[in-house]
């Protein structure tokens, strides 16, 4: 019992850690894969989709999809990256 609850509190420390993604994105607009520059709207874009990805995603949501994914990554941090590269902006990690 004591085991269960100290994993408990791990997995719940690690993910609470993933909440607080912060891409890494190069701000050199086209960096050699669209045709103009996205970079204008880098900070209105990185508020609207850290905004969409709080409201589609919860703790629940991202243990699931934490366990599931290869990538060992966060439904959070899944849309948050998907949403920036719709938009055109490279985003590293």
């Amino acid at each position: 019992m004591k085991k269960m609850l100290r994993m408990i509190g791990v997995v719940c420390t690690l993910l609470s850690a993933c909440t607080s993604y912060t891409p890494i994105m190069d701000t050199s607009g086209r960096s050699g894969t669209f045709n103009e520059s996205k970079a204008e709207e880098i900070t209105n874009d990185l508020q609207h989709c850290k905004m969409i990805a709080k409201e589609n995603s919860s703790f629940l949501s991202n243990i699931i999809f934490w366990i599931e994914s290869p990538k060992a990554e966060t439904k959070h941090e899944s849309i948050y990256r998907k949403c920036l590269s719709h938009r055109g902006h490279s985003v590293l990690n």
